[in-house]
């Protein structure tokens, strides 16, 4: 893998000027009140393009230059002194630019690394010292210039994975790195929106925000991840010869070390290995709950860190790999409104084509109106897009810093967008009063009915559904099982195509009734939930009897839904009654507990990887439902409750959370023997 090396080109001493203002004012934002204008990508083309301008023209260098300096010489400096120069990484970006680092280190320690390499996520937050004396936090440090940093004791007690006392009485100085993962990002918007206050734009900045916030009347959690551990107050409490003993040491106090995390430390012998590390990670930064924006390499002996030593700001023995950006601003061009299967009214953002994480992005989710009206969104506005963790790009706030005057404010529908009809606002997500199968979303009901989760009716496509649906002979799901050979072939113009989607649908009849309730399409339902619902009920009737107290007595649904989902349900009787009448299967094997003497009993199973062998083909919804089926209960993450990780080809970071919990860990063959009979 290699990632571009950004540069901002800077012809002349005009342009190098703006861009070191430029660099500052982000700075400064940023270290303010945590809201910089410019993305963390922008701002790296941006240093180091000042980087490579002064090196060409030394005698133009600024004394107020960012470069070479912690924080940009902009950090808030603060009172207190560093115990040892808190310093910041310098970067790499390619694999090229990380065997030039090696060379480097090679020549410092005078000959090739023996300790090994240790690997860890760079996390996208602030850095913090952490000083505990006899066991207790008395004090947390900013980074500030490297010597000296602000005070932020204020925020004790609201940083998890930081315990305000130790189990033994330690006097330590831990330092790691602040964040807010994605759950607390949303949350800290959400208690943000109910004060009254402006919604962060992206999780670094919030947290950057947050830490030097006080006296507010209320309070937003972090996380802390430990990166290293100093002497303080000239205590030698940690003792080893490298940096993951110590941090084991650490991990052992209570203290949350980058060890914790999905792609946490490892240490390599090779930088071939360490490259490949790099690589891996990448590749999962997608499924972490928090952001990151490179790879930390260091030197893992300290004997060998002792003998690279230091440059002004940075460490010789370390560099932090950066990734392609997983966020990154462009412009708002337009908001479009579309109704889902369910009669949902979504708005999707029109962008500014704009590179994210090596794809192009022209699209991405706005959530819904509330959060429009509450994040204060207008057209023209620059907004943060991201893309980790989402297949689906979304952004949360636009850069009110960066606002020209000429945007424009959004309008909301008042009519459904789809059909005219009424709209419902009564909650966040307004929907068509119409949009419960009937006319309005009619089309993508239908597409999402035989999909590969619910009916599986291969190769009944979107434009066949439509021929269907204009010819009349189609006005809800239970309509295609009555359908002829003379108009399949007339949608499909193929005799030959309408014999297979006969057999398609012929096999439809038979599928569990999970599948057919979930093909149905009621609100706030999805695969997983039409699972447990036909588990629990055996049979539509009972389903269908059932009143919003009895639905909210099933596992995984929600107690606030279960008044809309049992509304939808009766609503769709007339639907229910010809799937019926068509011969349609409405009962669910091993419901009410049949699979409780499974092979699978009191297990909770993850399956991670791609299925090979007699699973090959299973998809993660297939594989759910043979688990369930089974007895067991099927979970989409790694955590002390996991009893079996079902690890398949490609596995990344649940297998090695479930290694280090020490869970039981299967191939897929030996799953598939587990399961016997299920299986079939």
């Amino acid at each position: 893998m290699t990632t571009a090396a950004p540069v901002a080109s800077l012809t002349d001493r005009a342009a190098y000027d703006e861009a070191v203002d430029t660099a500052l004012a982000a700075i400064g934002a940023y270290y303010g009140d945590g809201e910089s204008p410019l993305d963390d990508a922008s701002f790296d083309a941006l240093a180091r393009g000042i980087a490579v301008y002064e090196q060409e023209h030394p005698e133009h260098a600024r004394a107020d230059t960012p470069t070479g300096k912690v924080g940009g010489g902009a950090a808030p400096v603060g009172d207190v002194a560093h115990t040892v120069p808190m310093l910041s990484l310098d970067n790499v970006f390619s694999a090229e630019e990380l065997l030039k680092w090696q060379a480097s280190l090679a020549r410092r320690i005078d000959g090739s690394v023996e300790g090994g390499y240790a690997v860890e996520p760079k996390l996208d937050g602030a850095a913090l010292a952490a000083r505990y004396r006899d066991g207790r936090l008395v004090q947390l440090v900013g980074r500030g210039d490297g010597t000296h940093g602000e005070d932020l004791s204020h925020a004790i007690g609201s940083i998890v994975g930081l315990p305000e006392r130790l189990p033994v009485d330690a006097t330590v100085e831990i330092r790691g790195e602040v964040l807010m993962t994605r759950t607390q990002f949303e949350r800290a918007n959400e208690i943000r929106v109910d004060h009254g206050a402006k919604v962060f734009s992206n999780p670094r900045n919030g947290t950057a925000g947050t830490l030097r916030a006080k006296d507010r009347p209320y309070v937003i959690e972090t996380t802390f991840f430990a990166y290293g551990a100093v002497a303080l107050d000239e205590v030698e409490f940690l003792r080893g010869r490298t940096h993951e003993e110590v941090m084991e040491q650490v991990r052992a106090l209570g203290v949350q070390t980058t060890a914790a995390a999905e792609v946490g430390l490892r240490v390599y012998g090779t930088l071939e290995e360490v490259q490949a590390r790099v690589e891996e990670i990448g590749r999962l930064r997608a499924e972490l709950p928090f952001g990151i924006d490179g790879v930390v390499v260091k030197a893992n002996s300290f004997a060998e860190q002792d003998a690279a030593g230091f440059a002004t700001r940075h460490p010789h023995w370390a560099t932090a790999y950066k990734l392609p950006p997983s966020e990154v601003q462009t412009k708002l061009v337009a908001v479009e409104w579309n109704v889902g299967r369910t009669g949902i009214i979504a708005p999707r953002a029109e962008l500014a084509p704009v590179e994210v994480d090596g794809s192009v992005v022209r699209y991405a989710t706005l959530h819904n109106p509330a959060f429009i009206r509450d994040s204060g969104m207008m057209i023209g506005d620059t907004v943060m897009v991201f893309k980790a963790g989402d297949i689906i790009p979304r952004i949360e706030a636009p850069v009110v810093a960066l606002r020209t005057g000429g945007e424009t404010a959004i309008v909301l529908p008042e009519v459904c967008p789809k059909c005219g009809g009424d709209i419902d606002k009564s909650g966040e997500r307004w929907e068509c009063a119409d949009g419960t199968g009937g006319g309005c979303g009619l089309l993508a009901a239908l597409r999402y009915a035989v999909g590969r989760d619910q009916l599986d009716v291969d190769g009944l496509g979107s434009t066949y559904i439509e021929a269907l649906v204009e010819s009349g002979a189609v006005g809800d799901v239970a309509d295609l099982f009555n359908l002829t050979r003379e108009q399949l072939a007339e949608a499909a113009r193929s005799e030959k195509r309408a014999d297979s989607l006969l057999e398609q649908l012929t096999q439809a009849r038979a599928k569990p009734l999970n599948r057919v309730f979930c093909a149905l399409g009621i609100v706030r339902t999805g695969r997983t939930l039409s699972r447990q619902i036909a588990r629990h009920f055996g049979t539509m009737d009972a389903i269908r009897a059932a009143d919003a107290e009895a639905l909210a007595q099933v596992n995984k649904l929600p107690g606030a839904n279960a008044p809309k989902i049992a509304a939808h349900i009766a609503a769709m009787g007339p639907v229910i009654d010809k799937l019926v009448t068509a011969g349609v299967n409405m009962t669910e094997p091993d419901a009410q507990g049949g699979g409780a003497n499974g092979p699978l009993a009191g297990e909770v199973v993850v399956v991670t990887g791609g299925m090979l062998g007699l699973l090959a083909g299973h998809n993660r919804t297939q594989m759910n439902e043979l688990i369930e089926n089974a007895g067991g209960t099927s979970s989409g993450s790694v955590s002390k409750k996991t009893t079996i990780l079902v690890a398949g080809e490609s596995a990344g970071s649940k297998l090695a959370k479930a290694q280090q919990l020490g869970t039981r860990v299967l191939n897929e063959e030996e799953f598939a023997e587990l399961l016997g009979e299920h299986l079939s």
